[in-house]
């Protein structure tokens, strides 16, 4: 009997700790703990407005080196990978052949011109002949015809002379352009045939070099408009992992036409290449830089939010409570936001721990930095303050006792 008179006492009148709430049956802001948040204050900046696009570095220029006469390889005048100019021996062909052609040429060229000047010696006796009425005009005129023949033939022998004397120079071959060189793909003493389809090495030019990309077909016109405006339009190469910048050119090429299959515009940049960060047929990423916003508001992307109400930020206000900001999105590059209406420079946005907040609810403004004093706690509430003086003052009067 004792035990269930208890039990009813111990279930009836036990103190059950009650959560401070509002009149309307909320719980009052000293009973809500702070959400952990991290922020950053919306900046006012220039931003750059890229278009981002995979492109793939092309040579201006890509020449095969062929021989243009046939006979066997006597040296090569050229390492592997070398950087080489324009006009350089690369290799040599046995000239002996052609020398004597061009010796053989020279000497029929000279036995002609000697028939040519017999043929117009005898032509000038017939025409005083003729004004003596001692030959005839057929006589007269077979002997012009006659000059005539002899000069063609002149002629023609000057040809094969020269002919000859080019055949003896492509015994050396040079280079057409500058740029670098492959890997040979013949070795000396091999039998060179003309025009040879792998030929002796492939040559490169890689500076300047050229990167060929695809914008999209609904970002034509930001591309167009400044072209034909005579601007320059800047382009930046990364590599794959968009960690490091290659090089810096301008865009000098659009193609007439869009592909029906991709519904993209090609384009071509040239860059300097100095360094050679560049490689022939490397893909690289790039960003076209179409436009700049002068003294815009600029949040990271990530703190904007969209839902029903249209676009919105949390906001970290004076009394550290998540309010909640309507605005207006401009233009985007990456990761950074511009904001049209709606924020001023300095307005602290929430960009982590989002999903967790609404509105008036209070926060704690985490950092990653160690030095860096935290914010302001909620203050305690009266009656926890109280509680605690209870708490401490029946200890004292417990230890007095």
């Amino acid at each position: 009997m004792l035990v269930f008179a208890g039990g009813v006492w111990w279930f009836a009148f036990r103190a059950v700790p009650k959560k401070p709430v509002s009149m309307f049956g909320h719980y009052t802001r000293g009973s809500m703990q702070p959400t952990p948040v991290r922020a950053v204050p919306a900046k006012r900046e220039n931003l750059a407005v890229h278009l981002r696009a995979i492109g793939t570095v092309t040579p201006l220029n890509t020449v095969t080196v062929r021989s243009r006469v046939d006979g066997p390889l006597l040296r090569l005048g050229f390492d592997e990978g070398q950087m080489v100019k324009a006009g350089q021996i690369l290799a040599e062909i046995d000239p002996e052949p052609y020398r004597i052609k061009l010796a053989q040429a020279e000497a029929n060229l000279r036995q002609v011109q000697a028939q040519l000047a017999t043929a117009r010696a005898d032509l000038e006796r017939f025409k005083q002949l003729n004004s003596q009425t001692l030959v005839t005009q057929q006589q007269l005129e077979t002997q012009q015809a006659l000059v005539a023949e002899r000069e063609g033939a002149v002629a023609g022998s000057q040809a094969m002379v020269d002919d000859a004397r080019r055949q003896l120079t492509y015994t050396k071959i040079e280079a057409p352009i500058s740029g670098r060189l492959g890997l040979r793909q013949v070795d000396v003493g091999n039998l060179i045939r003309a025009n040879d389809t792998n030929g002796l090495v492939v040559l490169t030019q890689t500076r300047p070099i050229a990167v060929s990309f695809t914008v999209p077909e609904i970002d034509l016109q930001k591309v167009l408009q400044p072209l034909r405006a005579g601007e320059q339009l800047p382009v930046e190469a990364w590599d794959r992992g968009e960690q490091t910048m290659l090089a810096r050119g301008v865009v000098r090429t659009v193609d007439n036409q869009i592909d029906l299959a991709t519904g993209t515009l090609r384009l071509k940049a040239e860059f300097t290449n100095a360094d050679e960060k560049l490689f022939p047929n490397q893909f690289v990423n790039i960003r076209l830089l179409v436009r700049t916003f002068n003294d815009a508001i600029v949040v990271p992307a990530a703190a904007v939010q969209y839902g029903s109400r249209g676009t919105y930020v949390y906001l970290v206000n004076a009394e550290k409570l998540a309010t909640i900001r309507d605005v207006t999105v401009g233009p985007a590059d990456g990761s950074q936001q511009s904001i049209v209406k709606g924020l001023a420079a300095g307005d602290l946005v929430i960009l982590e721990g989002v999903d967790r907040l609404r509105e008036g609810r209070p926060v704690l403004v985490v950092t990653d930095d160690p030095n860096a004093k935290p914010p302001p706690t909620v203050p305690m509430t009266r009656k926890r303050e109280g509680g605690e003086g209870g708490k401490k003052g029946g200890k004292r009067k417990k230890e007095g006792t």
